[in-house]
């Protein structure tokens, strides 16, 4: 490599002293390595005379060559440090769903402006998909409802909502400011196959365990929006984070479920083996986020 460097130095000044001193080494050094060059070569790269040096017809592709070489090299190079400290590359994230002005919603959008080079994606689906995705090594971190303790897995609790109710708007409790879930008894609830569905329905029958008569529950196979149109439409209610609240929709209403124990917390889940600076980068600046958040500012109801 420093033969080929010095190679170059002299192409560009075609001069043996000049390019040494652009080296910062001593002139015999580079007409000693450049000779031994030639001679490893079989050619002759640079003609010599009186006045200087000029490069012969092989030199000069020669020359082209390295130098294409050698600034792909460099590129490398950077790219690989860039990389090492999370300033480039790609960072794949899986998610229940992306919701305007919620806390995840921020997060990316920090971490995009902090660290424009690097290529983020999102995969979104239930807890389930995204271990999988993980295990897999497709995506790099997964944001899911819920506390997490897997074997071969690392997760850590980021931020928290408290849960709400959404309703029709034209449902008996919607003038309510709030509802206990001894209100919601008899109701009809609404839950998605994706997404948040499963921690849902788990949630329902946890809370209405007992109670009479037993939970109906309705499963879909839709988004969130068409979940929430179908609440509108007076099909039935269903319960989420209250940062669901930051996208209304016309026709439904969101309440505070009052008596529910703790709000609703969301945790990163990654793998160990995963050491990326790009992922280091963003958990530290989720952590950082979720230390100073308080969550009534991060989740107003309209």
């Amino acid at each position: 490599m420093a033969s080929l460097i010095q190679a170059l130095a002299v192409a560009e000044y075609l001069n043996f002293h000049h390019a040494a001193q652009a080296l910062g080494i001593s002139q015999s050094s580079v007409s000693a390595r450049i000779r031994a060059l030639e001679e490893e070569l079989g050619i002759t790269l640079f003609e010599r005379n009186t006045r200087g040096v000029r490069l012969t017809e092989a030199g000069r592709h020669f020359v082209d060559g390295i130098a294409a070489g050698v600034d792909q090299l460099d590129h490398a190079v950077k790219t690989a440090s860039l990389a090492a400290s999370g300033d480039c590359g790609r960072l794949c994230i899986g998610l229940h769903g992306l919701i305007p002005g919620s806390f995840l919603d921020g997060l990316l959008a920090r971490y995009r402006a902090k660290y424009p080079g690097i290529l983020v994606e999102m995969v979104e689906g239930t807890a389930r998909d995204a271990i999988m995705q993980l295990r897999a090594h497709r995506i790099d971190v997964a944001f899911l409802v819920g506390r997490f303790d897997l074997p071969d897995c690392h997760s850590r609790p980021i931020w928290t909502e408290p849960l709400v109710a959404a309703l029709s708007s034209n449902h008996r409790l919607a003038a309510q400011q709030g509802v206990t879930w001894s209100d919601l008894v008899g109701e009809t609830f609404l839950a998605r196959h994706g997404g948040t569905g499963p921690q849902v329905h788990d949630h329902l029958l946890l809370r209405l365990a007992g109670r009479w008569p037993p939970p109906s529950i309705q499963r879909f196979d839709v988004e969130r929006g068409t979940l929430l149109s179908i609440v509108a439409q007076g099909f039935g209610i269903t319960i989420l984070g209250a940062a669901n609240g930051l996208f209304p929709m016309n026709g439904v209403v969101f309440l505070p479920i009052t008596d529910e124990p703790e709000p609703v917390v969301f945790s990163a889940v990654w793998l160990p083996q995963n050491r990326s600076a790009s992922l280091r980068n963003l958990l530290a600046l989720a952590t950082e986020m979720g230390r100073r958040s308080t969550q009534p500012q991060d989740c107003r109801l309209p």
